[in-house]
């Protein structure tokens, strides 16, 4: 094995992390947004938002991603609306349509988690805050979404996880992020073995970095936890 091409393979890949990180992070980001507002639609109790809901979410959940992406980045410019409009300077920019499409998609799955969460939450825990007077936007902030958000960060540690590997596709829409880089090192060199390795280690140490962050900030969430064993010993 090369050792000397694989460490420089390493210093090009390297160079484009930070690309793949702000298409991770923007796409974390605006699908995190978004799905706030869909599962608030969800669980409204209106029926047209809630099917609008449920709609989106199993289009997003039910279709390939690739398949979303180039239907972002290929079909947006067929209609004349959007593409004579003020959007279609930042539409017709793959980075733009990758971060949209991979927000779109997360969105669905994150909608579903959060109302997983949500679903967790005790009535009882509810009843007490409302007994004491609290109500509206206070419960929410106090008491619903911070118990909704812990018993639902397992599952959106392993989606967050997901979206880092997702943002591989985005080199197909000529994104250069670490796989884009990659490939184009591979049609340079015929060395698929070592380019990919390379990739491949890149890849964990950014999702290990991830997920030792998302397991502190579980561990945060539960100090009342931990209080309860310590508080019996004594």
């Amino acid at each position: 094995m090369d050792f000397t091409f694989i460490a420089s393979t390493m210093v090009t890949l390297l160079k484009a992390v930070p690309t793949t990180l702000i298409l991770f992070s923007l796409s974390i980001l605006c699908g995190g947004l978004l799905a706030l507002v869909i599962v608030w639609m969800r669980v409204s109790g209106n029926p047209v938002l809630s099917g609008f809901a449920k709609g989106y979410i199993f289009v997003f959940r039910g279709s390939p991603l690739l398949i979303q992406m180039f239907l972002v980045f290929y079909g947006l410019g067929q209609f004349g609306v959007i593409r004579y409009s003020f959007l279609w300077p930042f539409l017709r920019e793959p980075m733009v349509c990758a971060v949209l499409s991979l927000a779109l998609c997360t969105a669905g799955y994150t909608a579903e988690i959060f109302r997983g969460g949500i679903r967790a939450v005790s009535p009882k825990e509810i009843e007490a805050a409302r007994s004491i007077g609290m109500s509206g936007f206070l419960l929410v902030r106090r008491i619903l979404a911070p118990i909704a958000f812990r018993h639902a960060l397992p599952a959106y540690s392993t989606e967050i996880v997901l979206m880092m590997k997702s943002t591989a596709l985005a080199s197909l829409v000529t994104v250069w992020e670490v796989t884009g880089v990659a490939q184009r090192l591979i049609s340079q060199t015929y060395r698929t073995m070592e380019v990919f390795l390379c990739a491949a280690i890149i890849y964990l140490v950014l999702n290990f970095i991830i997920l030792q962050g998302m397991a502190l900030l579980e561990y945060s969430l539960s100090r009342h936890r931990r209080a309860i064993p310590q508080a019996l010993k004594a």
